[in-house]
C-alpha cells in the first residue's frame, strides 16, 4: 500500500514533469520550429523525457503520458485509482504548459512569435487525413509503450531505461511531425489544445482515443511475450 504522503508526491512529480514535457517539448516548435526543424523539436521532446526519467522516475515511474500510465495499468503494474490519479495530474500539467505557452505568445504581455501557428497543436488534414492520424498514432504509440513496458519490466536494465525511452520519443517525432505533429500523449495534445481552439480543439479526440488504442496494443503484446512478467505482476 502507498501511504497518502507517498501518492502525494507521485502526482505531484507526474504533474510537474508532465507540465516540463509539453513546454520545453511543444515549445521548442512554439518558438523555434523554423531554425530547429522536426529533427530539433523531436529530439527536445526525447531529451526532455531521457532527463525527466532519470529525475523523477525513481518517485512516479515518469509515465508523464496517459496512454504509458494505461499501458502500465493494464499490464498490472498499478492500480486503476493510482492511474486515475495519475491521468488527472497529467493532464493537469499539460494544461498549466500549454497555459504558459499562450501567455508568451499571446497573452497579456506575449512577446513570443508563435511559429506554429497554432500554439505547437496536433492536427490533421494538410498532410494526412483523419483516418491516417488515427492508424498513426496508434502505430507510433504502440512503439513508446511497447518499449516502456520492455525496460521497465524484470529483468530489464535499468540503468539504460531512460536512455531508451527517450530515444522512442524522440524516433516517433521524427517520423510523426511531418504528418500531424505527433501526439502520442493526450496530455500533450489536450494542453496546447486547450488555449488554441478552433480546429485543435474539435480533432483533439484524435490524439486522445488513438493514443489509448496504442497503449492497449502495446499492453497486449508484452503480455504475450513476457507472459513470465504478467504472472508475477503485483496487481
Amino acid at each position: 500500500m502507498i501511504d497518502d504522503a507517498g501518492m502525494a508526491r507521485k502526482l505531484v512529480a507526474e504533474l510537474v514533469g508532465t507540465f516540463c514535457l509539453v513546454f520545453f517539448g511543444a515549445g521548442s516548435a512554439v518558438f523555434g520550429f523554423d531554425v530547429l526543424g522536426p529533427v530539433g523539436v523531436g529530439l527536445t521532446f526525447g531529451l526532455v523525457l531521457v532527463a525527466l526519467a532519470y529525475a523523477i522516475g525513481p518517485v512516479s515511474g515518469c509515465h508523464v503520458n496517459p496512454a504509458v500510465t494505461l499501458g502500465v495499468l493494464l499490464a498490472r503494474r498499478i492500480t486503476p485509482a493510482e492511474a486515475g490519479g495519475y491521468v488527472v495530474a497529467q493532464l493537469v500539467g499539460g494544461a498549466l504548459g500549454g497555459l504558459l505557452l499562450k501567455l508568451m505568445v499571446g497573452g497579456v504581455g506575449g512577446v513570443v512569435q508563435d511559429r506554429t501557428g497554432g500554439l505547437g497543436t496536433n492536427a490533421y488534414g494538410k498532410t494526412i487525413s483523419g483516418g491516417g492520424a488515427f492508424v498513426l498514432e496508434i502505430v507510433l504509440t504502440f512503439l513508446l509503450v511497447f518499449v516502456v513496458l520492455l525496460v521497465t519490466g524484470p529483468g530489464a536494465e535499468p540503468d539504460f531505461g531512460g536512455l531508451a525511452i527517450g530515444l522512442a520519443l524522440a524516433v516517433v517525432h521524427f517520423v510523426g511531425i511531418p504528418l500531424d505533429g505527433t501526439s502520442v500523449n493526450p496530455a500533450r495534445s489536450v494542453g496546447p489544445a486547450l488555449f488554441a481552439g478552433g480546429d485543435a480543439l474539435s480533432q483533439l479526440w484524435v490524439f486522445i482515443l488513438a493514443p489509448l488504442v496504442g497503449a492497449a496494443v502495446a499492453a497486449g503484446v508484452w503480455m504475450f511475450l513476457r507472459p513470465e512478467a504478467k504472472a508475477t505482476a503485483p496487481i
